[in-house]
C-alpha cells in the first residue's frame, strides 16, 4: 500500500479548483450608524406632521366655507316674472317669459315635467293629478292659453291684458308656494292665541 500523500492528492478524483480555499476580496459592509436612522426617522416626521397641517387648514377652511343656499322655486318665480316685467312693451317676449316662469315653478314646485311638453298635453295630465286645486287647474289652463294666443296665433294683446297674464301667474305662485314652517314650538301661534283667550 503506498502511503505517500502526496500520491494521494494527485490520484484523488477531485479537481484542484475545488480545494481552492482562496477567494476574491469582498467590498466591505457599510454598518449605518445611529445618526442615519434617526435623521431618516425626523424626515418623515416631519412630512407626516406638514401633511397633517395642511389637512387641518384644507378642514378649517372648508368649515368656513358659506353653506350653499337654495333658492325656493316659488322665489326663483318671482324673480323670473318680475324679469319678465320689462319686456311688457313686447308682447311676444313678455308672454314667452311668464309663461316659461309659470311652467318651470310648477316642474321644480310639484315635480311635474311641463316645460317640454304642449299645453295641450301638460293640462290634459294636471287634470288627473291632485296637485293642484280645481280653481287653480282652470287658472292654469286659462292662463297658457292667453300666453299661446300671443305665442303662436300672433294675437297683439294690450298692456292692460298683459298686466292681467302677469297678476295671474303671481297669483298662481302665491296660492301653490308651500306654507311656512311651524314655529320651534311645534305648534301654530294663532292657533295658541284662540286658545287661550
Amino acid at each position: 500500500m503506498n502511503t505517500n500523500p502526496t500520491a494521494l492528492i494527485l490520484t484523488s478524483s477531485v479537481p484542484a479548483s475545488v480545494t481552492n480555499d482562496i477567494r476574491s476580496i469582498k467590498a466591505p459592509v457599510e454598518i449605518p450608524s445611529g445618526w442615519t436612522w434617526l435623521w431618516w426617522t425626523l424626515g418623515a416626521l416631519a412630512i407626516g406632521v406638514a401633511c397633517w397641517l395642511a389637512w387641518r387648514r384644507w378642514k378649517k377652511k372648508a368649515a368656513l366655507a358659506p353653506p350653499e343656499v337654495v333658492v325656493p322655486a316659488h322665489d326663483r318665480a318671482r324673480e323670473k316674472l318680475r324679469a319678465a316685467l320689462a319686456l311688457i312693451g313686447q308682447p311676444l317676449p313678455f308672454c314667452t317669459s311668464v309663461s316659461d316662469a309659470v311652467r318651470v315653478y310648477i316642474e321644480e314646485r310639484f315635480n311635474f315635467h311641463a316645460p317640454d311638453r304642449t299645453t295641450e298635453e301638460f293640462l290634459d295630465e294636471l287634470q288627473s293629478s291632485a296637485l293642484l286645486t280645481f280653481d287653480q287647474k282652470q287658472t292654469l289652463g286659462e292662463f297658457l292659453a292667453r300666453c299661446d294666443l300671443v305665442k303662436f296665433a300672433r294675437y297683439e294683446p294690450r298692456e292692460a291684458e298683459l298686466r292681467e297674464l302677469y297678476a295671474a301667474a303671481v297669483r298662481l305662485v302665491d296660492e301653490t308656494q308651500p306654507s311656512p314652517p311651524l314655529p320651534e314650538g311645534g305648534s301654530d301661534p294663532a292657533h295658541q292665541s284662540s286658545i287661550t283667550a
